[in-house]
């Protein structure tokens, strides 16, 4: 049995990929930032081929040492943890630093204490690809975004897409300098809608994408419709890219740029009224036929990522639909506008 090693299990995207590992019969050690989370998760899970390690601090020296250590048969090393969370008030101190640490450090672990690591799997971000709000740009693969160290100190937004575009440079420059035992590839998603790994997740807190469209539910009849664009990919689909990552030759060395299409707010209530027709007397209409304004803007040719990868990605449509019919399995609509 294989076993493999996914930091930050408690994520959006980790909990999937550590979910899609068991049902392909991998061993998974996670880790968790705390006994709490621990407990937490092992009981969501309920199954003896998954164990949590704690790691309270990713950026402290040796963070991963003793996990690995204890795990000797670690063959896979997927790294979804983040040190990074918005809130911070220094970009250099919140947002860059630790996450060129942090992936620095987690790749030293994986070369001094995981022998037998032959694959490392880091979770990037569109962010590391382009700027979104550049207009006229076209992404591929082969793009990276331009920000300087000094244009990321400039705001918290900048700060996040410079703390994944130094990150993913330093993990490249890592393997490049140090030549170690294993390969590497990303994955850099867009985006990222879908369920929740598990259905009761749905009443705690959620991040950032999944927040964007669960708000698309709070606009009640005559509200204004925010200006929003952005690029779609599903979380189950970002997790598949992962095991498909840490499993397939082909893969290694390369970039997974995730994205489905893109999308823009008025879109996500549009297809919220569609597919749930229950709702639209509380539902906000906007402006139905500008959904599809301005996102000719920009585009992504990730032609390569999906021939390496080839599977079809969920649509946006489906994606909305499971997304939303989970939230409403435990919440009727006037509870989540609380």
């Amino acid at each position: 049995m294989t076993t493999a090693f996914v930091s930050g299990a408690t994520g959006f995207i980790a909990q999937h990929i550590v979910k899609q590992l068991l049902a392909e019969n991998f061993k998974v050690v996670g880790t968790v930032r705390s006994q709490e989370k621990a407990d937490k998760l092992l009981k969501l899970f309920n199954t003896d081929k998954l164990q949590l390690e704690i790691v309270s601090d990713l950026i402290a020296p040796g963070a991963f040492d003793a996990a690995l250590e204890k795990h000797p048969d670690v063959s896979v090393f997927l790294h979804t943890a983040s040190p990074v969370s918005f809130g911070g008030k220094d970009p250099e101190k919140d947002f860059l630093v630790p996450a060129i640490e942090g992936t620095k450090s987690a790749l030293k672990a994986i070369q001094k204490h995981g022998h037998n690591v032959k694959r490392v799997v880091l979770t990037s971000s569109f962010a590391a690809v382009g700027n979104s709000l550049k207009p006229a740009a076209e992404y591929s693969e082969e793009s990276w975004n331009p920000i300087t160290w000094e244009k990321a100190l400039t705001n918290e937004s900048l700060a996040y897409s410079g703390s994944k575009t130094f990150a993913e440079k330093a993990a490249w420059e890592f393997v490049e300098k140090e030549k170690p035992q294993f390969t590497l590839s990303v994955v850099n998603p867009v985006f990222v809608f879908g369920p929740q790994a598990f259905d009761e997740s749905v009443k705690g807190e959620l991040g950032f994408s999944s927040d964007l469209l669960k708000s698309v539910l709070f606009l009640k009849p005559g509200d204004p419709v925010k200006e929003f664009k952005g690029g779609f990919i599903d979380v189950r689909d970002v997790a598949k890219a992962h095991l498909l990552a840490a499993q397939t030759e082909e893969i290694q060395g390369n970039r997974l740029l995730l994205t489905e299409r893109r999308f823009t707010f008025q879109l996500l209530l549009n297809i919220v009224r569609e597919k749930f027709p229950e709702l639209r007397d509380n539902l906000a209409v906007g402006e139905p036929d500008k959904a599809y304004d301005g996102l000719d803007d920009l585009t992504v040719d990730n032609s390569k990522t999906k021939k390496l990868l080839g599977f079809k990605f969920t649509t946006l449509e489906d994606s909305v639909y499971d997304s939303i019919s989970q939230l409403l399995k435990y919440n009727d609509l006037e509870a989540l506008r609380k």
